[in-house]
């Protein structure tokens, strides 16, 4: 086993525009293939990585200032995991290495929405049917959060994001500056991620599924949980801290595994904010829950330790939330913080009481209401595939909102595992969460509530692109549609899911 806070958190480089268009400033970032230690006594691991380096660069901008970014993929043509050519997407005749960057959270129009189907190869050689354009613009017509970009090419998206596709994408606004909120260096991205790894430092990704095909051999697997937590890149990294407020900016950046972290001495979080911006007022809570894909903003007071070091803990099950408890030893730990003995400098005095104001959207407001299964049924080689309201992802298009419209979706969960829902373009609130009946559905397939419903977590009261739906339930969201039309995608965020069929399209029609 590897030892464990041997190396600093790295911190990822502010990328700069290289130039202007229209005044607006304009990037370049290129998809390349390179060596890159993740961890002291392991050999160099390959990875792709977005300007080279793994996570990618962060970018910060501002709110009502666009931004316009060149993807380039100068990746080689054959992918070093394994490539499962039975899955929707990735059948002959497709490259086997295709990108399409997706700004996960961001409002964007279609054409720069990184939809599945987008692609591109090697310096363009090659575009998916979808393709339009490979300058992407970024309006930054929402509040300030912490987005992520990362690979969404159809088929291959898990095993992109695996070998090292992905970054953070941080919008500033005015009101959030007001707050004087800890900035760079008491602001940190962390970026959490499991990985297993071979002998050789390579990495390691499963390469045969549970049940054999005659004649064929499809790699695709429900789930991965790899073995070794990174943050940031690094394998169980530490970082030093001055007595004072820290803010993290949070992301799961994990294939499928959930987290619920907290701090080995018992120091809470105060949370500010979740996906999609500032909360109402600070929540402080000892434990976070992160589903793949899902952010937190959250400050932590350095002062108030009783210790000198600290360890962020994970006790998540896999899966979540009925599956087997972390080995403390291994995927329970996170990383480790080490406290400074001097006051911080330039960090917070104090948390503010206030952070913004959030409009609370009422279903009477809205314009339809649709009923959403999340089930699970057997693909044509025997596998289990998840659904989104049992439709495969080449079914004509189901969900079909007017711009400007309002509408409440029910994602009703039939199966044991809980799916991170994540919705392209939009926003939304989280109504509330209702049990139903699991033995009368298993019997008759008839959906009968059977508890109350519940408001949201004090933690998920704000502005939210991704939901976690549990089994044996009714989540209730309510979505506003706009500010564009055209084609975007809604997906269970587990990315082995995703891959294998729990992803459909959706389109947004003038009104």
């Amino acid at each position: 086993m590897l030892e464990k806070f041997v190396d600093p958190l790295p911190i990822m480089n502010h990328i700069q525009p290289t130039a202007l268009i229209n005044n607006q400033p304009y990037y370049e970032v290129t998809m390349i293939e390179m060596m890159q230690k993740l961890h002291r006594d392991l050999p160099p691991t390959k990875i792709w990585g977005y300007n080279g380096q793994y996570p990618g660069p962060t970018f910060r901008v501002w709110k009502n200032q666009p931004i316009h970014v060149l993807w380039k993929n100068e990746l080689p043509q054959t992918h070093f995991l394994p490539l499962d050519r039975t899955i929707h997407g990735a059948g002959q005749g497709r490259p086997e290495v295709r990108t399409v960057v997706h700004l996960h959270g961001g409002v964007t129009p279609h054409a720069s929405d990184g939809y599945p189907e987008a692609w591109f190869t090697k310096g363009f050689q090659q575009v998916g049917p979808y393709f339009t354009k490979g300058l992407y613009t970024y309006p930054n017509h929402q509040d300030a959060t912490a987005l992520w970009y990362h690979d969404h090419a159809m088929g291959i998206t898990r095993l992109n994001i695996y070998a090292g596709l992905a970054g953070m994408y941080i919008i500033h606004d005015e009101e959030e500056q007001r707050l004087d909120l800890p900035t760079f260096p008491y602001e940190i991205p962390l970026i959490i991620q499991d990985r297993s790894f071979n002998r050789d430092g390579s990495l390691f990704y499963p390469s045969q599924p549970d049940v054999p095909v005659p004649g064929v051999h499809p790699s695709a697997v429900p789930e991965f949980f790899a073995d070794t937590i990174l943050v940031n890149g690094k394998v169980w990294p530490y970082l030093e801290v001055e007595q004072g407020i820290y803010r993290f900016r949070l992301l799961n950046g994990s294939n499928a595994r959930f987290y619920r972290i907290s701090l080995s001495n018992g120091l809470p979080f105060v949370q500010i904010g979740t996906d999609q911006g500032l909360l109402p007022s600070p929540v402080e809570v000892p434990k976070l829950i992160l589903a793949p894909a899902e952010r937190a903003d959250v400050l932590v007071d350095f002062r108030s330790s009783d210790t000198d070091t600290m360890i962020m803990l994970n006790d998540a099950e896999t899966s979540f939330p009925n599956g087997k408890k972390p080995d403390p030893h291994t995927t329970g730990t996170v990383m480790q913080f080490r406290i400074k003995s001097q006051d911080s400098t330039g960090s917070l005095s104090r948390i503010p009481s206030r952070l913004t104001s959030v409009p609370t959207l009422l279903e009477k407001q809205t314009n339809k209401t649709r009923r959403l299964i999340l089930n699970r049924r057997m693909d044509w080689y025997g596998r289990h595939i998840h659904l989104l309201d049992n439709h495969l992802w080449n079914e004509p298009v189901s969900e079909n909102p007017s711009l400007w419209s309002m509408e409440t979706w029910s994602l009703i969960n039939v199966t044991d595992a809980t799916h991170p829902i994540h919705l392209h373009l939009v926003r939304f609130q989280i109504l509330d969460r209702q049990t139903f009946d699991q033995n009368l559905y298993k019997k008759e397939g008839h959906i009968v509530p059977a508890g109350p419903r519940r408001r949201p977590e004090p933690t998920e009261q704000g502005w939210k692109d991704t939901v976690r739906a549990n089994p044996g339930e009714i989540t209730r969201i309510i979505v506003p549609f706009g500010p564009y039309t055209g084609l975007f995608v809604w997906h269970c965020h587990i990315l082995e899911h995703e891959d294998h069929e729990m992803m459909r399209p959706y389109y947004v029609w003038p009104s």
